[in-house]
């Protein structure tokens, strides 16, 4: 029921397709192969031809359709380039269930994910990440309030279900308001990032919480209904997912490190409005937390 409200309260502004973007994948930086980055691929992904990628969308700007369905926004384009380094074209796999694209990948049904992972140390309990961003968390509202994300006990705060801010952020926040005699946060949990921008633009929540990209991109798609709270903060890496020990994890921090040396990366970033996040130096499980 908020999505369906949400959408029409945003009249086609916050949604699963966006008629707003940038020069998208088909105009992308093209990336040839790199024969030497190329002979690193596990085996079994070499001979197969193509990588296959688990994804959740919508969490725009960095992966949603486009009207045509088409699968677009700054992850693809990366990735797509990747692949291309590699000489692998990519299969991308939707899954309605972010939660679930981990699990996914150690049983060996995904290669990597592509989802705007942070790359926590919980996470890499299960999976090696490799860095290709670093975004910190963001909190919009509606047009006129004011609330304070360090103060917000109480407080409905919309979130997309097992991210970062549902799991570490809300829980840790709403903690200091109890041990504090105030009430906790209410946290409203939903399937997508788009039904949570919703909820805030319709008055079911008071605001949202999201990595600080894709809380701008909602404020920018919501015409002047959302407004930034808050700074920026508690910025870390975004990683791709991979299984424990595959040796892929070095393939795609190769792929990448070439990427950002010949500018590419650079000219991605910048087209899907990143740049302030982008990375000079990938690593294998860089997470601070």
């Amino acid at each position: 029921m908020a999505a369906a409200s949400g959408a029409l309260a945003l009249s086609g502004c916050t949604k699963n397709t966006e008629s707003s973007s940038p020069a998208s994948s088909s105009s992308a930086a093209p990336a040839a192969k790199v024969e030497s980055i190329a002979n690193t691929v596990p085996e079994a992904i070499k001979s197969s031809g193509k990588l296959i990628v688990g994804v959740n969308i919508p969490y725009a700007p960095n992966e949603y359709k486009d009207p045509s369905g088409k699968v677009v926004g700054f992850d693809v384009d990366l990735m797509n380039a990747i692949a291309q380094t590699l000489g692998l074209t990519v299969d991308y796999r939707e899954e309605s269930d972010f939660s679930k694209i981990i699990p996914a990948i150690q049983a060996g049904t995904y290669n990597v994910g592509m989802s705007s992972f942070t790359d926590s140390k919980q996470r890499e309990q299960q999976v090696d990440f490799v860095t290709y961003f670093s975004a910190g968390s963001l909190w919009a509202q509606r047009a006129g309030d004011h609330v304070d994300p360090n103060n917000s006990c109480g407080k409905k705060v919309a979130v997309e279900s097992t991210t970062v801010q549902d799991t570490e952020e809300l829980p840790a926040k709403s903690k200091t308001c109890t041990d504090a005699g105030k009430p906790p946060i209410d946290v409203v949990k939903f399937d997508n990032q788009d039904q949570a921008a919703n909820a805030v633009v319709v008055g079911q929540a008071d605001a949202m919480s999201a990595d600080s990209p894709v809380t701008l991109w909602a404020i920018k798609q919501a015409g002047g209904k959302l407004v930034q709270a808050g700074e920026v903060f508690d910025s870390a890496p975004y990683g791709w997912p991979v299984k424990k020990g595959s040796p892929l994890a070095q393939s795609l921090l190769q792929a990448l490190q070439h990427l950002i040396d010949n500018g590419t990366y650079k000219q991605i970033a910048t087209n899907w409005g990143v740049q302030a996040g982008m990375i000079d130096k990938p690593v294998i499980n860089g997470a601070t937390s």
